[in-house]
């Protein structure tokens, strides 16, 4: 059974049915004491024979049997206060057992029910605790948890329909704003202004498309039907990603130390993991100083398929970092690229990571910048691996780029 811990209801029921059980032994051990006790004192010595001679013999006799009778009397009283403390320390043993046990059987459907919820999270709200038996407070409470676990599932569902039904109707003006822009612009000598406002109008545009983006990953990610479920190297996808932004990286001067070899394989969707691989490598570019460097290095194990992606720069608060898998939360102005920030990348990450039945651990280095770890479930090397472009991937970016040894 498990331990009871200090302050928990069990405890206090254990305390509450111990008192009952030990009181009720103490009150009967009294009663029986008194009773023995009663019936001792009230004996009297019998009356010396008649025929006995002397008056003296007689009463040395009775003096005599009074003596005995005493001495037995207090060997009786002695040998029952010892039987009563013996019986006392049992009952106590007895009753606490007994108490733990009636505790546990009480409270045994409460528990059930709160390691059931614990399970329970937005990724398997459809899930209820459907617990049975006669209607008493416990089904009472059990069916009041569901009932709110019903509510919050409908929730979520409305509040992710909402925001992918939001990000693709806004797709539609946005689509007609472009060519509207484009219109203006390519009529004969333009004026100037129109020009510069095309040019911020376009920026603003690109932007917003950029967010909405966000927002259909993020509702995808977070509803958790991944239905292209394949084999995926993250070695691969981080080389790609990496290729992708040769530009950015050398545009800024940054070092990158990139240890991606192509036997750490996990299964999931390879769209949503190809946007959480990019979105690591644009924050480890956007979110960096200058001159400064990133090292991307994967592993593996018997169980978890790992990509590391750390950064130099300033010395970060932990409980700010902690945040940052939200929607739209930022470190601050210094966590600012010149690019901007939708405020949704790790956030996206930490939604596909979800998805996968994985897990995102975001830790700020005590030397300054910024470690993310990526750990999902390891699974077989595929035989056919040369169709992924892994190794063709990593030497065109290391051509294009430096991969000096970092020592940050």
């Amino acid at each position: 059974m498990r331990k009871l811990r200090s302050g928990t209801v069990g405890r206090r029921f254990t305390i509450l049915y111990a008192a009952g059980f030990l009181g009720s032994a103490v009150a009967l051990l009294a009663l029986t004491y008194l009773m023995s006790g009663t019936e001792l004192t009230s004996a009297a010595p019998e009356q010396p024979p008649a025929e006995r001679a002397g008056l003296a013999a007689a009463q040395q006799h009775i003096r005599d049997l009074e003596r005995q009778l005493a001495d037995a009397q207090g060997q009786q009283d002695r040998q029952m206060l010892v039987g009563s403390l013996i019986a006392l320390a049992v009952m106590v043993g007895v009753s606490l057992l007994l108490g733990r046990v009636l505790a546990g059987r009480v409270l045994r459907p409460l528990r059930l029910i709160t390691a059931a919820t614990r399970r329970i999270s937005a990724e398997n709200l459809h899930q209820r605790l459907a617990v049975a038996g006669p209607v008493d407070e416990v089904k009472e409470l059990a069916d009041t948890v569901d009932g709110l676990l019903e509510r919050l599932e409908a929730s979520f569902v409305a509040q992710r329909r909402f925001v992918g039904n939001a990000s693709h109707e806004l797709r539609t003006p946005l689509a007609t704003m472009r060519p509207s822009l484009d219109v203006a612009v390519a009529k004969p000598a333009p004026a100037a202004q129109t020009l510069a406002l095309a040019g911020r109008l376009r920026t603003e545009l690109d932007r917003v498309d950029h967010l909405l983006d966000g927002f259909l990953v993020l509702a995808r990610a977070q509803h958790g039907t991944l239905t292209d479920r394949t084999p995926v190297s993250l070695g691969a996808l981080a080389a790609e990603a990496l290729a992708a932004r040769a530009d950015d990286i050398a545009a800024r001067t940054l070092t990158v130390d990139a240890g991606l070899p192509p036997d750490s394989w996990t299964r999931g969707s390879p769209a949503l993991l190809s946007r959480m691989v990019e979105n690591l490598v644009d924050n480890a570019i956007v979110h960096n100083e200058d001159s400064g460097w990133i090292r991307l290095t994967t592993a593996h194990d018997d169980t978890e398929a790992r990509l590391v992606v750390e950064t130099g720069g300033h010395v970060l608060d932990q409980d700010q970092v902690d945040r940052l898998t939200q929607p739209f939360a930022r470190l601050g102005a210094d966590r600012t690229g010149p690019e901007g920030s939708s405020g949704l990348g790790l956030s996206i990450v930490a939604a596909i990571v979800a998805a996968h039945g994985g897990r995102l651990v975001l830790v700020a280095r005590p030397e300054g910048g910024l470690c993310v770890t990526v750990a999902l479930r390891v699974t077989a090397v595929p035989t056919v691996s040369a169709a992924l472009p892994s190794a063709a991937g990593s030497q065109g970016f290391a051509g294009s780029q430096r991969f000096d040894e970092v020592t940050p």
